[in-house]
């Protein structure tokens, strides 16, 4: 069992093992569920797809490309790699 202390400010130290167990870094949420009477399930927050929506740069949109040069890069990397 791990135990933590709660400071005068109200902040709690979580052990070692228990952020490494579930994955927190420095400013990583958590999420405290009352469970029942006395009870709270400590978690690691979970974050949406939708939230990361945006976060990556689009790469800029390519031309269409035909299927016949599609099967011809095909089939050139398939000669160079030995295949027939």
């Amino acid at each position: 069992m791990e135990t933590g202390r709660l400071t005068s400010k109200g902040q709690i130290t979580i052990p070692k093992k228990i952020r490494e167990f579930l994955s927190i870094q420095k400013n990583g949420e958590i999420v405290f569920l009352p469970v029942e009477e006395g009870k709270v399930l400590i978690t690691a927050k979970q974050v949406s797809v939708e939230s990361l929506f945006g976060s990556l740069k689009h790469r800029r949109l390519m031309s269409t490309v035909s299927i016949n040069k599609i099967n011809s890069v095909i089939q050139k990397r398939r000669s160079q790699r030995g295949y027939k």
